[in-house]
């Protein structure tokens, strides 16, 4: 399937309306019949889904990293000042400003083939992906280096993919069952705890990244400016053996960054992006990490 998400290029995403409306059209396949189910990248889903459907299968996680991805410079650190860096995320762009503020951050749209044709082109000296899309589409070898969570902190659910079905469709629930992978679940439980709990959407620069050490859960939260003149993080571990553990450890890290004013971040975007409203029907998507078409063939 192909969306008007995909088709709109010339705006960011924080100002058409956000990916939950790339979801939605598939939603509305699966609503009417024209398909059985849906693969998401989870990281793109929205934090909370409409009556009638759920995520009935979480598949086991890809690598969840971000990405540099240059002809020339082989680490962030080797970016001479003013070169142009692009990405589609504000998480990635308040990341970039507040650890390499001589670096020029820059906008990228499109799917992946198209921001990497502007690479090669020259219109940037790097752009930053998800490291998951590329190794997808069979595209590792563009990687330049892989950006450890301690420089880019992942979006809640980056890497994993999530199957959408309409609840009554118990039957697909059985055959899918043995695609879920109970521990990338639990994981991307906690993560998209911390952001709902924050309001988090693609207006808002925030990371979420859980990982596990024997049967503890791990999980860090982070909440920027877009500037990254202001950074707020938290972190927390318990034992995670049910949803219920995870979901609690995402209320807990999320009430941490709270603590430290995320509120105060996530209202001023939120008053900022108000006279946006009227773009909430145009719809967009990254397609950073090569969500399937529900019934259709998946895009880059």
């Amino acid at each position: 399937m192909t969306t008007r998400g995909d088709q709109i290029l010339d705006r960011t995403l924080s100002k058409v309306g956000g990916k939950g409306l790339f979801v939605k059209e598939l939603e509305a396949a699966l609503a009417d019949g024209r398909a059985d189910f849906a693969v998401h990248s989870l990281k793109d889903v929205p934090m909370t889904l409409p009556d009638g459907f759920t995520l009935t299968a979480v598949m086991e996680r890809e690598d969840p990293r971000d990405a540099l991805v240059s002809p020339h410079y082989d680490s962030l650190d080797a970016l001479p000042a003013g070169a142009v860096v692009g990405t589609s995320s504000l998480r990635r762009e308040a990341m970039l400003r507040a650890r390499y503020p001589h670096l020029d951050v820059k906008p990228l749209r499109g799917n992946l083939d198209t921001r990497l044709a502007k690479l090669d082109r020259g219109e940037y000296a790097a752009i930053i992906l998800a490291a998951a899309g590329l190794k997808r589409l069979g595209l590792a070898a563009r990687i330049k280096v892989l950006l450890e969570p301690e420089t880019s902190l992942p979006a809640a659910g980056q890497g994993a993919l999530g199957i959408e079905i309409r609840t009554q469709r118990t039957d697909l629930a059985h055959w899918l069952a043995p695609l879920h992978d109970p521990a990338t679940a639990l994981a991307v439980e906690a993560e998209r705890a911390v952001s709902r709990a924050l309001g988090g959407n693609c207006q808002v620069p925030l990371a979420a990244y859980a990982t596990w050490h024997g049967k503890t859960l791990d999980l860090r939260g982070l909440v920027a400016a877009p500037d990254g003149q202001r950074v707020l993080s938290a972190q927390a571990r318990a034992d995670a053996i049910s949803v219920e553990d995870a979901l609690a450890l995402g209320a807990l890290v999320a009430a941490e960054l709270k603590q430290q004013g995320a509120d105060d971040i996530v209202g001023a975007l939120m008053q900022a992006a108000a006279p946006d409203a009227d773009d909430t029907d145009s719809g967009a998507h990254t397609g950073a990490e090569t969500p399937a078409a529900t019934g259709g063939s998946s895009k880059p």
